[in-house]
């Protein structure tokens, strides 16, 4: 049954993406150990618009995809050396890029899949096998969970996927509120905090400082802050003016960085008055 449903999902997601021949040779680190341990990360950014149909990732993220392997592989390494923390059991892993896009994404994951299905295979065929001499093919290792993707949008998707294959999944910025019903995701964990918790905290650093401004601005996407979280009916109770909602393009929000008195990442705006002001949200606007 599973694997009339993988066949079924490589088809579906081939068919969204176009032709495979145009499809991007994707590449993929691989640490061998006793455990394997998968992850998503944003190496490129996502496709270009007109490159989303064959999925091809668009430039290197430097700092946010490369950092994050890098950590991932430090933090194998200080495992592997340590025998205390897991004694005679090294640890690997198979990071694969997920360029922040939901059809890459669940492409790999589909990858990540098929090498478990793979596997389970061959383990019962060398059980069946009627010559004890034989020496078994042995195939990639199954991973015993995935750690990413980034965004809460796409690690939903993922999740739909691995669940049915009984894959843990740990997410490390996916805070979407969506993602603490447990009887939708019963095998999804994060170590962040949900966009609700988040809203709290900044009501509560509104509320200490006395600020009577706010502005709230956020990217386009069904998953973003000011749509998971309930910081919009907070703010109202706390703040004397409340500037309505604005979306603009993720490239803008750094021209804010000259034009706002405090810059929270979750996009949102807050501006300190002391006086009666106007909104200034972009430059020239």
């Amino acid at each position: 049954m599973t694997t009339w449903l993988l066949m079924f999902l490589s088809v579906w997601v081939l068919s969204e993406g176009g032709d495979t021949a145009a499809n991007e040779r994707r590449v993929v680190a691989h640490i061998p150990g006793d455990i394997i341990i998968g992850a998503l990360f944003s190496v490129h950014h996502q496709p270009p618009a007109d490159k989303v149909h064959e999925r091809k990732c668009g430039a290197v993220r430097e700092q946010y995809g490369i950092q994050r392997v890098e950590a991932m592989m430090h933090t194998l390494d200080r495992i592997n050396a340590d025998q205390q923390i897991l004694p005679n059991i090294t640890l690997g892993c198979e990071i694969r890029d997920s360029c922040w896009h939901s059809a890459v994404a669940l492409e790999q994951s589909i990858e990540f899949i098929r090498d478990s299905l793979v596997s389970s295979d061959e383990a019962e065929d060398t059980m069946k096998c009627s010559d004890p001499s034989a020496t078994p093919m042995r195939g990639k290792k199954p991973i015993v969970g995935l750690i990413g993707p980034g965004s809460s949008s796409v690690a939903i998707q993922v999740q739909n996927l691995l669940q049915l294959f009984n894959i843990p999944q740990i997410a490390y910025s996916a805070t979407s509120t969506d993602l603490s019903d447990k009887s939708l995701f019963k095998y999804f964990m994060r170590v962040v905090p949900s966009d609700m918790q988040q809203a709290r905290a900044m009501v509560d650093i509104v509320k200490r400082y006395n600020w009577s401004y706010v502005s709230a601005i956020h990217t386009e996407g069904r998953f973003h802050f000011m749509e998971s979280s309930d910081i919009i009916p907070r703010f109202d109770k706390v703040v004397i003016y409340y500037f309505n909602e604005l979306m603009i393009e993720p490239s803008l929000l750094f021209c804010l960085y000259s034009t706002v008195a405090l810059f929270i990442y979750y996009c949102i705006v807050i501006n300190v008055c002391t006086t009666p002001c106007k909104p200034n949200l972009l430059p020239g606007q």
